[in-house]
């Protein structure tokens, strides 16, 4: 499937005013408030340069967290992480769209960079809306007359229908970022043409976005098999009429996610080759680990998958042509209980095969135990991705795909 959006190349940018939605939400210290990890200040720092280098006078927009928790606070320290990052000086203006952003925009020359404030405060960031809808609100009127392109390059939010994400492609000609470009081709392309066989290894929390990737990728036969690790498995076993524990149970039911049971039973009735659950799982004993077989499990809570599993599941990775990964195996902040995560990481880095491992926490892992350089792609999106995977489509690619077409006599 070839998406038709428009690309920075197809745009002469030379002292345009562009500007640019990037994703570059970090994790912060709570007790310190530094930055603990600039990855995605790395990955935008490949679009920044291109602009820049172009002649374009950049201006960034951006997010941190949402109103309400910890994270929650002002773009300066990005800008300042950003600039050690391209080497290149970040201007930071403390305000969205306020007379002062605005005439720092006007007055901006030729390859000049500026980050606007945390575009979550202004309250109607968080508001879900059609791209026709969201092109109607303050944020996109103030803004919007200032530029002569929208650059999204914000992949990791590309599942989301927020203002600064799909208002923009209304109202100005807009394109895809590197990053935006480069993970829809690769992912795209490895779904199309998936060498098989094909091996998805599916855990972590969010389990009902993995169960609906489970489902997608079983019809349309793209998976050979489904290796499930997690809260993911632990659906799975119930779905299995096995006892996992009332604690799990319970922990399952405080989530909402016991409905997944009934959906996940189907699916392996359907599927029973196909749906690899464990055959052992790792509990806590006296501070230690524990692996125990699912036919004897107490009832303790369950950290990560059990040491046969792994072996097990390390021995179908490794004969694997195409492998996607997303979600930790377990709790593998937790040393004891990164066995699960760490092992399939390993396997999955010294296959043979084309992997692609999905964002957020299994990204995280795979760049902490040091994977990272050895897997051929790994997201900057888990809940993009892992929408692009259960076939559903990306509100803000949609919105730069209808632009392409509305706009496509300004190019």
């Amino acid at each position: 499937m070839t998406i038709k959006f428009n690309v920075i190349n197809d745009f002469n940018v030379e002292n345009k005013t562009v500007l640019v939605r990037i994703d570059i939400n970090s994790p912060v210290d709570p007790n310190s408030g530094l930055i603990l990890d600039d990855t995605r200040m790395k990955l935008h720092s490949q679009t920044i340069k291109e602009l820049s280098n172009k002649g374009a006078k950049t201006v960034l927009l951006a997010h941190q967290s949402r109103p309400g928790k910890k994270d929650f606070t002002t773009l300066k320290q990005h800008a300042e992480v950003l600039s050690k990052n391209l080497a290149l000086k970040i201007n930071y203006t403390d305000s969205i769209f306020s007379s002062q952003a605005i005439n720092t925009i006007k007055n901006m020359e030729k390859g000049e960079i500026v980050l606007l404030e945390n575009v979550r405060f202004f309250s109607e960031e968080s508001i879900s809306k059609s791209p026709e809808e969201q092109s109607k609100i303050l944020l996109i009127q103030k803004l919007a007359p200032l530029f002569d392109l929208y650059v999204n390059d914000a992949f990791a939010a590309a599942h989301r229908s927020q203002p600064s994400l799909v208002g923009f492609t209304e109202v100005i000609p807009s394109a895809a970022g590197l990053i935006m470009e480069s993970e829809l081709k690769t992912i795209n392309a490895a779904l199309e043409s998936v060498e098989k066989p094909c091996v998805f290894v599916l855990g972590g929390m969010k389990a009902d976005d993995s169960i609906d990737v489970m489902k997608n990728v079983l019809k349309n036969e793209t998976a050979d098999f489904i290796l499930t690790t997690g809260l993911v498995a632990n659906i799975i076993l119930l779905a299995a009429d096995v006892n996992i524990g009332d604690v799990n149970k319970q922990f399952m039911k405080e989530k909402g996610y016991l409905p997944m049971v009934e959906k996940s039973r189907k699916l392996l009735k359907k599927y029973k080759d196909k749906i690899i659950f464990p055959t052992d799982l790792a509990i806590e004993d006296n501070d230690e680990r524990r692996d125990v077989a699912i036919d004897k499990m107490p009832n303790n809570p369950i950290f990560d998958i059990g040491i046969e599993t792994i072996k097990d599941y390390a021995k179908i990775i490794r004969s694997a042509k195409t492998i996607f990964a997303n979600g930790p195996a377990g709790v593998f902040e937790n040393s004891k209980f990164a066995m699960g995560t760490e092992d399939l990481l390993n396997a999955i880095a010294t296959s043979e095969g084309f992997s692609i491992i999905g964002g957020g926490h299994i990204a995280a892992a795979a760049v902490s135990m040091g994977f990272d350089e050895k897997m051929d792609h790994i997201s900057s999106g888990g809940g993009a991705c892992i929408n692009l995977l259960a076939g559903k489509k990306l509100v803000a690619v949609d919105a730069l795909v209808n632009s392409a077409e509305k706009f496509k006599n300004n190019i």
